[in-house]
């Protein structure tokens, strides 16, 4: 029986679990110490144990009846009679330990006074044993069928707080992982970094609403045509998760290879729409995006932007003025035909043209929504003197009321710097 014993306590998978249980060397917890309390009044015992054991340890998760700051919190495996629980995977019952053949050699008996003992398994959530539930008595005693069914069931609920705790664990790390993808996705629809345009500064800022880390369908894009001419994109999808994220990855492709063809704005996004459309017919998820195109000049920038349903781009003049660019359009995914509108404008040394999603005017501020106008006075009271700092105003000011933060905010600012 030794022998078993020994290779019961010894078993690697059993003591993987023990170790994953995360209850070796840990403080008292309410949760345990309520369990052998109550074990310790109903049976009146005057000890009792919720115990893990490990391949040398008795360690005492919860020991009532064990007083004083010195008092030991474990015991060796070889002299305790969780060994036996262990190597049996049964409940032991004894009432007179110092004749009962299974302990009456045990030190314990002696050392700790056991006279009666009563335990049963106490199982992982995979059904390894991890330790023992028991209650001593330091005096002979039968223990009755109503003690020990006692003892069982509270066995079970010390296994459930150890069940439970275990799949909170695990749903902690499954959303660890899934965040960790999440966020990888999201990195993916969003270019790594700006591309350099000559003559012009560009920044961008994305702040997810929330935890940050499900899937959503905000995104940007800055690519080149070919023809020394440069697009900038911005639009946001309906929704979240996966097939919001696959429709923002549609998005940037279509609109990308659209204008490569030398098509204005509203081309592209037309062409867009067309491919939604097929994708989900209609009545699916719809698109708002605005889509521009800069043609550098002497002297600054010729701009031709197109919204869909999308906010209007804004443009921040040297002097600090602001100026709407009025781009009214169709949602894209809604209806076959779209009406859309190519709007031309001009960017002089220190104009700053500002895209974003609607994230940005639905931050809230001590008076509610930031809203159009308060993203106006944002932008005109920011440091203008790069795209960067007023990107960084503006992802500021949308901070200010993130606690109620509720949808996804993407800014992207394009500047002519001063000579």
């Amino acid at each position: 029986m030794a022998s078993d014993v020994s290779q019961a306590i010894a078993d690697p998978r059993r003591l993987n679990a023990v170790h994953a249980s995360g209850l070796l060397d840990t403080r008292p917890e309410e949760p345990f110490d309520r369990l052998t309390r109550l074990a310790a009044t109903v049976l009146d015992a005057p000890l009792a144990f919720a115990t893990i054991v490990d391949d040398r340890r008795s360690y005492w998760k919860s020991a009532i009846g064990v007083t004083g700051d010195d008092a030991p919190c474990e015991n060796p495996v070889e002299e305790s009679f969780c060994q036996y629980v262990v190597g049996s995977n049964e409940a032991l019952i004894v009432d007179d330990a110092t004749t009962d053949a299974r302990t009456r050699d045990n030190p314990s008996v002696h050392s700790m006074g056991v006279a009666a003992w009563a335990g049963f398994p106490l199982h992982g959530p995979d059904g390894e044993v991890l330790g023992s539930f028991c209650v001593v008595d330091t005096k002979r005693r039968t223990w009755s069928e109503r003690d020990v069914e006692t003892l069982r069931t509270l066995a079970a609920s010390a296994a459930g707080e150890i069940a439970l705790r275990a799949a909170v664990a695990q749903e902690r790390d499954a959303r660890g992982r899934a965040d960790t993808l999440a966020r990888t996705l999201q990195e993916s629809l969003l270019p790594p970094e700006l591309s350099l345009v000559p003559g012009l500064e560009l920044a961008a800022r994305f702040r997810p609403a929330g935890r940050g880390v499900e899937l959503v369908g905000d995104f940007y894009d800055v690519f080149e045509d070919g023809r020394g001419q440069w697009h900038v994109l911005v639009g946001d999808v309906c929704g979240k998760g996966v097939e919001a994220a696959k429709l923002a990855a549609l998005a940037r492709y279509t609109v990308g290879a659209t204008a490569l063809g030398n098509a204005e704005p509203s081309a592209a996004l037309r062409r867009l729409n067309e491919a939604v459309l097929r994708r989900h017919g209609v009545g699916g998820p719809f698109v708002t995006a605005v889509h521009g195109r800069l043609a550098p000049r002497e002297g600054g920038v010729d701009v031709v932007v197109c919204a869909a349903g999308h906010p209007p781009p804004l443009v921040r003049r040297a002097g600090g003025t602001v100026e709407r660019l009025e781009a009214p359009g169709t949602l894209i995914g809604v209806l076959e035909k779209l009406e859309l509108h190519d709007v031309e404008a001009r960017l002089g040394p220190g104009d700053a043209l500002v895209l974003y999603t609607d994230g940005v005017t639905e931050a809230r501020n001590g008076d509610g929504r930031l809203g159009e106008d308060g993203l106006a006075t944002l932008m005109g009271d920011a440091d203008g003197g790069s795209a960067e700092a007023l990107a960084a105003a503006i992802d500021q000011g949308v901070a200010a009321g993130n606690a109620t933060q509720r949808d996804d905010a993407a800014t992207l600012v394009v500047r002519v710097p001063l000579r």
